[in-house]
């Protein structure tokens, strides 16, 4: 299979460059070794060979010999070897010495030293539609962020191929698979994570059972504001299967360790209103399609269901404003008050230059989005910050056009970094 250039590689590289080792985080099967192989000159594959724990009980720093950079790939399979790393990157005093890929965090009783000073890190998503050619990226992230765009038209894609997308999702694996053989594959993905990757975080037995009762809850109610309190009613309602209050803080906080749980943080800016700010965050997972597997929904189901297929739609999106916003030094947050006001992305870099989007599938709730934003943006109070740089509407199957009040309508496949 022909290698995807990702857009995460600039940041790897002016990592490599300004630091003694990379860590590349993300969930399994995104990419993180395939990518970082483009970039080693040695592989260590800490969850395959056999003499690897062997060596780590008598002399670790034999895996740390090699060309360099030196991909020590699953590393929290070991995850002592961290100091080791941290250790040796002290003595050599290069930069680009070692890059460690992982798709969980190490457990809580693994006492882990500060990499500050010694460490970068890359966060890997599952690919974008400019990564996999379906957006021409023409509509620039890094534009908005700015605020001025040149001029663009692009036609309006087809309801059919978003449906194929939520389906299939953006894991390499299945570039040039068949929907129906990618669905089962996406099936098994979530029944290894129910019945074996839960279990290896941490290394605490969970039952794969209710595992998978909470993937469900968490999958109907993506791209919302859902509290522990209402999954767990939902899980309740909905479910065989019941969830103690401390046993699905515990089980969410295993998916976060395996970075299959996205949780979009709130936005706090400054308002000219007395409406207070929600900080609850909107849950996600690292791919939208493992909530149409977790449901065993397939396209036909999605297009049965098209109010549930926009909150799909918007997961997607969050998806794409992700990838790009760290190709951009930038955040994803969302926007909510107490009066009843939201907006569904702001994305802000480190310099707080910010831009605000809402999130629509198909064309019917533009004017209403439109007003969103508006309101949004005439509520920030000017005098402690800027204004928003774009507003911008992102929708399915609309075309993409800017509207004589200066707000952008750009479709998901002509979006990019």
């Amino acid at each position: 299979m022909e290698y995807i250039i990702r857009l995460v590689e600039d940041d790897l590289e002016d990592k490599l460059a300004a630091s003694g080792a990379v860590l590349i985080k993300g969930p399994k099967s995104c990419g993180k070794t395939e990518t970082a192989t483009q970039y080693a000159k040695s592989v260590l594959r800490m969850d395959r060979d056999p003499q690897v724990p062997v060596i780590m009980a008598t002399n670790p720093q034999l895996l740390l010999r090699g060309e360099t950079p030196r991909l020590l790939d699953e590393w929290q399979e070991q995850p002592e070897i961290w100091n080791y790393v941290r250790h040796e990157v002290d003595y050599r005093k290069s930069k680009g010495q070692f890059i460690l890929t992982g798709s969980a965090n190490p457990p809580e009783n693994v006492k882990l030293h500060s990499g500050a000073g010694r460490f970068t890190v890359v966060q890997m998503d599952t690919l974008s539609w400019q990564e996999l050619g379906y957006s021409t990226g023409i509509v620039k992230l890094s534009d908005l962020l700015l605020g001025h765009l040149d001029e663009y038209y692009a036609p309006e894609i087809s309801l059919d191929l978003i449906l194929e997308r939520l389906c299939i999702g953006g894991w390499p694996i299945l570039i040039h698979e068949r929907l129906k053989n990618a669905l089962k594959l996406n099936r098994g993905y979530v029944d290894l994570l129910c019945e074996v990757d839960m279990s290896q975080v941490s290394g605490v037995k969970r039952d794969p059972n209710k595992v998978r009762s909470l993937l469900r809850s968490i999958s109907r109610n993506i791209a919302t504001l859902v509290d522990n309190k209402t999954l767990e009613t939902d899980v309740k309602i909905n479910e065989v299967n019941e969830l103690s209050r401390n046993t699905l803080s515990d089980y969410l906080g295993a998916l976060s360790k395996l970075m299959i749980l996205y949780e979009q943080p709130a936005f706090n800016p400054h308002i000219r209103s007395a409406a207070s700010l929600r900080k609850s965050t909107k849950k996600h997972l690292c791919d939208p399609s493992l909530a149409v597997a977790a449901l065993g929904l397939d396209k036909e189901a999605l297009l049965k269901d098209l109010k549930y297929t926009g909150f799909l739609f918007e997961s997607l999106a969050i998806h794409e404003l992700n990838v790009y916003a760290k190709a951009n030094d930038a955040t994803v947050y969302h926007y909510n008050d107490s009066y009843g006001n939201e907006v569904d992305a702001i994305v802000q870099k480190r310099n707080g230059d910010y831009a605000a989007f809402e999130i629509k599938l198909g064309v019917g709730y533009i004017d209403e989005a439109a007003e969103n934003l508006k309101k949004f943006s005439a509520n920030i109070d000017t005098a402690k910050m800027e204004a928003p740089k774009s507003l911008t509407i992102i929708t399915g199957t609309g075309m993409s056009y800017r509207r004589s009040d200066g707000i952008h309508v750009i479709s998901l496949a002509s979006l990019g970094k």
